[in-house]
């Protein structure tokens, strides 16, 4: 079965009567070789299990199933979970769960799998709701191998910044603190049905193992960084005044000085590995050292 021929599409979705949902962001893959380098990318390990956000009538299930030990796969669209059982009734190695990823209990959900080996996130999800998902996984703490993702072309872009570019923001920062994204490759807007109105990219995320920056203070290192970018046109001083109200100007001056930073530097021009001394200063001046 082809599930990346309109055709088929089609045909599989008048058979169940179902129409396209655009509140659940469904726009479905027709390019099999994009289908194809997305589950050989998305981890390196073989013998890993991949949780699949939203698989849609499951054209990348097809594909990873066949090159990877387990699939779970967690689709909120109750309509689409007999499409599913029938694109993918020859498989004995996925596990579809109606479900909500903003909802569910990963720890819970990924418990037996992750006691089995490695486990990697694959999905192509919603613009809608692409962060707070991602942000979901990153805070989970779970141990996942690698993120990879297909998302709008310009929050890849985003979230590959580096420091000092346009693109980069705190999402960027915070990003780069969880695992080292690379953006794989861009894919245009007419390889989706129905296609969306900007381009997609796919982003792989390799998690760290073990956090290279460690604050003193994971929550005020965060506060910092959503300081620094809160009101992005201004000083790195200035933004900082006004996210920590609690230190006066010449406390937030003498914290910069103390971390090598003049006080008309601005937020973007710092990357994760100058934010977490920062953050640890203000920690120090604030006396919330504990974690």
């Amino acid at each position: 079965m082809n599930l990346c021929d309109l055709k088929t599409v089609r045909q599989i979705m008048s058979a169940f009567h179902l129409t396209f949902r655009k509140e659940f962001g469904q726009n479905f893959l027709t390019d099999r070789m994009v289908v194809e380098d997305i589950a050989e990318e998305c981890c390196a390990d073989p013998d890993s299990t991949i949780l699949e956000i939203g698989p849609g009538i499951g054209t990348l299930t097809y594909e990873l199933a066949l090159r990877r030990r387990e699939v779970v796969a967690l689709e909120i669209d109750r309509g689409l979970i007999p499409v599913l059982q029938y694109t993918l009734g020859e498989f004995d190695n996925v596990t579809v769960h109606n479900q909500d990823v903003m909802q569910v209990d990963l720890d819970e959900l990924l418990a037996p799998y992750f006691a089995k080996g490695p486990v990697s996130v694959c999905a192509n999800l919603p613009y809608y709701i692409t962060t707070p998902i991602l942000m979901k996984l990153l805070e989970s703490g779970l141990p996942f191998d690698y993120i990879t993702i297909m998302i709008q072309s310009e929050v890849a872009d985003r979230l590959c910044a580096k420091a000092g570019s346009r693109d980069y923001g705190a999402i960027t920062a915070v990003l780069a603190y969880y695992g080292e994204a690379e953006h794989l490759f861009t894919v245009p807007a007419d390889r989706f049905v129905p296609a969306p109105k900007v381009n997609s990219a796919v982003i792989r995320i390799r998690l760290h193992k073990e956090k290279p920056y460690r604050p003193k203070n994971e929550a005020l290192l965060f506060r910092t960084i959503k300081a620094a970018f809160g009101q992005r046109r201004k000083t790195l001083s200035n933004a900082l005044s006004a996210g920590f109200p609690e230190l006066s100007k010449e406390q937030i001056n003498a914290i910069l000085a103390s971390c090598g930073h003049e006080p008309t530097i601005r937020g973007e021009r710092l990357d994760i590995a100058q934010f977490t001394p920062l953050s640890d200063a203000l920690a120090e001046a604030l006396g919330q050292s504990g974690s």
